[in-house]
């Protein structure tokens, strides 16, 4: 299956993806930013192909995990010191 090794990558880049995203749309709502995020993301995993290749057999719930995923690494962002960092400037 050569789909794990590109989504284990994909996941790594959340981090990067989350915070560029919160840099681009900063004065958009929480759930706008998560839903482009989720789209980057999927984007970058080339979701469309995985589906069509059942390489992922339920695309809505892999959506709700990767927004699963961005909620985690937005909530350990929030809560280390790059929530200092005032954006909003």
């Amino acid at each position: 299956m050569n789909f794990l090794p590109k989504l284990l990558q994909g996941i790594a880049f959340i981090p990067t993806i989350v915070n560029s995203i919160e840099g681009l749309f900063g004065s958009h709502s929480g759930e706008q930013k998560k839903e482009s995020a989720i789209s980057f993301v999927a984007a970058a995993l080339q979701l469309t192909e995985a589906v069509s290749n059942r390489e992922i057999v339920d695309e809505i719930k892999f959506k709700e995990g990767l927004g699963k995923i961005i909620d985690g690494t937005v909530a350990c962002l929030n809560a280390s010191s790059w929530s200092r960092v005032d954006i909003k400037k």
